[in-house]
């Protein structure tokens, strides 16, 4: 995907105006990119964020509507326009392969090639690299919390901004996520795509039961209900079980049940113990709602079964 030039700091592009002036765009060059802490208090990072970067190198070129805006703002003379409308990036990149750990005041990507091309590309690799190895390290460190459970990425709707959200999605499952709810991401990156339904699907219909079968017929071979609209033991594990059995005797089976509210631990537990007697154990439990890895150590302290966090 193509980012613009201008995805930088104003002070890119009036150092290398300088740098043209002074007759220094053709020195050689290097840069390494290195972050001076561990995120989250913890030991390391995971690294994320290369594939883009290089494709983001690869396309990089001014447009005429790009130029004409930078000649316009007063700052930037004739010749310089005409350099940034050759300018193409030509250096060399050194970096590990993404999902590695990576650590402070260590490099985790050297560019080499001109002054003018390691100094202006210096903004878009650390907002690409930056947000996308905080991300995959989050997610790595909750995939750790999670001890082999699988986790799922449902963050868009909390995302900073569109753009924010697509790349988040993508380097959650750099660091072990199996998948996203983001459509676009998926689409985009190629992505496994995993979702359920909203309390509102269950508030649209007349009762809990007939949502819950609407659903399993629309989907009988990828249900998964929100079993914690209304009652989460005395009707909505209920409920599901219902619609289980109808779908087994129609020869599908129910997928999973999601928890969104209330102690996880708890219903987590009385959900499974209902599900087993009721004859499906191979149905999944997902549970979701502000999760971060010191809230699944403490549902899983506590005796929690789940088997799906997203």
């Amino acid at each position: 995907m193509r980012l613009s030039p201008l995805l930088t700091d104003l002070y890119e592009l009036t150092m290398l105006a300088g740098y043209c002036r002074e007759g220094m765009e053709a020195k050689p060059a290097a840069f390494d990119l290195y972050f001076r802490t561990n995120p989250f208090e913890g030991g390391y990072a995971v690294f994320a964020g290369l594939e883009p970067a290089l494709d983001a190198l690869a396309e990089l070129r001014f447009a005429e509507d790009e130029l004409a805006y930078l000649a316009g703002i007063g700052l930037f003379d004739e010749p310089f326009i005409a350099f940034l409308r050759d300018f193409r990036f030509r250096g060399t990149v050194v970096a590990p392969p993404e999902g590695t750990l990576v650590f402070a005041n260590e490099p985790l990507l050297t560019v080499t090639g001109t002054l003018a091309e390691t100094q202006l590309v210096e903004t878009l690799l650390l907002n690409t690299l930056n947000f996308q190895t905080l991300v995959a390290t989050k997610a790595a460190r909750i995939c750790h919390a999670a001890a082999g459970a699988e986790v799922i990425e449902f963050g868009l709707r909390r995302a900073q901004g569109p753009d924010g959200g697509v790349s988040a999605a993508r380097a959650a499952c750099v660091g072990g996520a199996t998948g996203t709810s983001n459509v676009l991401a998926g689409m985009r990156f190629d992505l496994p795509v995993r979702g359920t339904h909203a309390h509102s699907w269950v508030q649209a219909f007349p009762d809990e039961l007939t949502a819950f079968q609407a659903y399993a017929d629309a989907f009988p071979d990828s249900t998964v209900l929100l079993v914690d609209t209304y009652d989460t033991l005395k009707s909505g594990v209920v409920n599901a079980i219902i619609v289980a059995l109808r779908l087994r005797q129609r020869g599908h089976e129910l997928r999973g049940i999601r928890l969104d509210s209330g102690d996880l631990a708890y219903l987590s537990r009385e959900a499974r113990r209902m599900l087993d007697e009721a004859g499906f154990p191979e149905v999944r439990i997902l549970a979701s709602n502000e999760l971060d890895e010191q809230v699944i150590d403490s549902i899983r302290d506590e005796g929690g079964r789940v088997d799906i966090y997203g």
